[in-house]
């Protein structure tokens, strides 16, 4: 499914705060001419949808800017929030249109059961996903982690991953991902037999 919104010209001098009371959004294009950016608004109904897609900071969406005669396809690149409401602030978008690599925060999707775990060990996650760079339209929607043969004691490194063409990971080849911990409770009752 594609994430498409489309923006309306920020009126000059308006007021961040004003906007948002009329129930917009203000919001960026950065990348579209080098150097330069857009401000624009979206709707804050448009704003909550946009936000409530999985997988969002890794996601190309259409953006649509009539009024600035632009559209093509960018990453959301940072949400600002109200501190304590929670509500959208500001969103900060990055064209990838004249992009050959892009970086993003791919989220890691672990599978399987551990056989350690069904053995009373605890599955412990260390990341959660890896900041990958690869060609815009090739941005992996998740990455598989295969955990089914870790056994007590043993873990799955950066190395050990399977990622797909063209995809480079940011990270050291060595860093631990995932491990297979001995639970407290084994441990206890190791000691007490």
């Amino acid at each position: 499914m594609e994430l498409t919104v489309e923006g309306k010209a920020r009126p000059e001098g308006s007021k961040p705060r004003a906007l948002r009371r009329e129930g917009l959004v203000p919001a960026v294009l950065y990348g579209h001419k080098g150097t330069e950016s857009v401000e624009f608004t979206l709707g804050a109904k448009a704003v909550e949808n946009l936000l409530k897609q999985p997988s969002l900071g890794n996601r190309l969406i259409s953006v649509s800017l009539p009024d600035a005669s632009w559209s093509g396809q960018a990453l959301l690149r940072e949400v600002q929030t109200h501190p304590w409401k929670g509500f959208p602030y500001h969103l900060s978008f990055f064209s990838v249109e004249n992009q050959t690599k892009v970086e993003v925060e791919v989220p890691l999707r672990f599978v399987g059961t551990a056989v350690g775990v069904t053995s009373g060990g605890i599955l412990e996650a260390l990341l959660s996903s890896l900041k990958v760079i690869c060609k815009p339209d090739a941005i992996p929607e998740s990455i598989e982690v295969d955990v089914s043969g870790l056994d007590v004691g043993q873990g799955l490194q950066v190395s050990d991953l399977t990622v797909p063409d063209g995809v480079q990971v940011q990270i050291s080849p060595s860093q631990l991902i995932v491990g297979v911990q001995e639970s407290r409770m084994t441990r206890t009752a190791a000691a007490t037999a």
